[in-house]
């Protein structure tokens, strides 16, 4: 890292080939930098919050030579962050510049071509890919490491939670994600199977849109704040989802403070509404995913907010429907997972939750949960910018403990109140899994069988 923090110099190892047999050098490091911003596809996100985009492409991914890689950082930030960014698949993948090159089609940059196929230095190769069905993965005999244990990985798509658990029952497959809690607790009693819960990344939370005029009101999502059943929704319902958490910083960062203790209190909340001129309740759509826990979770609110008048209609769908609308910014409240937290750092969480640098519709900041919901501070955005850049780790730690205080003073319009943590259940012969979904590598697993 340069002396004044503007730059990172990286060093290649010399030893590394990609699955081609081509060699990696700090031109397929650049290229695929550039390819990701120039494509914009969802990965780019993590590092456009980071100031790099497009236009800066060139500028911000320098080739000093053959086995040198210079990263230019396009605005003031903490490396040490930058680096975590990086250093996660997706937004630091690096591919085979010619060979990726030799299967582009009219300027695509080789998207169509590696929506099928694989062009990596991994431990694994893409062998086959059928949408909806299955994808194989063959060990890499290139890679530079220690070779992978596993021939081969077979990734199944088997939406059904029962299914998964029968066939993980019978040993017909090794590990099984995304099982539904009943299943999850019938297989903590199965024998030779293990079930593992690790945490993972952001919250589950109730957010409210402040574009409507009811919710602009302090007062009114204050006392939204005060009709979640933080411990029944906990105790009942997030097991193997979540674990309680009101703060807006994941666990484990620096400076994150202990919850502030919110609970269920209906007659301050109805208190509250009188005094925002909601006497008499309001009626309000609530969306959210039609999986568990969601609209399980959408159900409870939906008796705690009817306990204070609120009669909210439970609007339920896919993804693009849920969260298309929280995107295009026309929703009134929604049950929803997020709030960054991919990365070990408070920065990762705020700027996902309580960063917005333009409020404007037009800005079109989707990936800002705080643009999402209308939430604007410009002191918070400054408070924010600050703790990141600054040197000191004492100080840096005891601005982000400020800036919890003063973000809950304000009563923001995402109100977490559960963690999100990974499960799976698998073999119990299968060692060296990493449950985390971010994290999950192959290389490292074996099985005893």
């Amino acid at each position: 890292m340069s002396p004044d923090g503007t730059s990172i110099t990286f060093k290649l190892r010399p030893d590394v080939n990609f699955a081609s047999g081509n060699k990696l050098t700090a031109e397929d490091v650049a290229y695929s930098f550039k390819r990701l911003m120039t494509l914009n596809l969802a990965q780019a996100s993590f590092l456009k919050t980071r100031g790099f985009s497009a236009d800066n492409a060139d500028a911000s991914f320098e080739v000093v030579d053959e086995q040198t890689f210079k990263l230019n950082l396009p605005k003031a930030d903490d490396p040490n962050f930058v680096m975590m960014t990086i250093s996660q698949a997706g937004p630091g993948s690096i591919v085979d510049s010619a060979l990726v090159k030799q299967n582009e089609k009219d300027g695509d940059w080789g998207a169509a071509w590696l929506k099928t196929n694989s062009a990596g230095s991994g431990a694994y190769n893409l062998r086959e890919w059928r949408s909806n069905e299955y994808v194989l993965l063959d060990r890499n005999d290139e890679y530079w490491g220690e070779a992978p244990a596993m021939r081969r990985v077979m990734i199944r798509h088997l939406p059904e939670s029962q299914s998964q658990r029968l066939q993980l029952e019978r040993g017909d497959i090794d590990v099984a994600y995304a099982l539904l809690a009943a299943d999850l607790q019938a297989l903590e009693t199965t024998k030779d199977v293990k079930v593992e819960t690790t945490p993972g990344a952001g919250f589950y939370y109730l957010a409210a849109s402040m574009k409507d005029e009811r919710f602009a009101n302090n007062k009114v999502r204050e006392a939204l704040r005060y009709l979640i059943d933080y411990e029944g929704i906990n105790k009942s319902i997030m097991p193997y989802y979540g674990v309680s958490h009101q703060r807006p910083l994941s666990t484990g960062v620096m400076g994150l403070l202990p919850d502030p203790g919110y609970k269920l209190d209906v007659p301050r909340a109805k208190k509250l509404l009188e005094e925002a001129g909601y006497k008499d309740g309001m009626t309000v759509t609530l969306r959210a995913l039609s999986d568990p826990p969601f609209i399980t979770i959408a159900t409870a609110i939906q008796a705690t907010l009817a306990q204070a008048g609120i009669k909210a209609q439970v609007i339920t769908g896919s993804g693009d429907q849920i969260y298309g609308a929280m995107r295009e910014r026309k929703f009134e409240l929604i049950v929803g997972r997020g709030g960054g937290g991919q990365h070990l750092h408070p920065d990762s969480n705020l700027r996902a939750i309580a960063y917005n640098p333009d409020n404007s519709d037009e800005a079109g900041l989707a990936n800002y949960q705080a643009w999402r919901t209308s939430f604007f501070d410009e002191k918070l955005n400054a408070l924010i910018i600050d703790a990141l850049l600054e040197k000191d780790k004492q100080k840096q730690i005891k601005d982000y403990e400020n800036i919890q205080v003063y973000y809950e003073k304000m009563i923001p319009a995402i109100q977490p109140f559960s963690e999100v943590v990974d499960t799976a259940a698998f073999r119990a012969d299968v060692k060296g899994l990493i449950v985390n979904p971010w994290i999950t590598r192959f290389e490292t697993v074996t099985k005893d069988r």
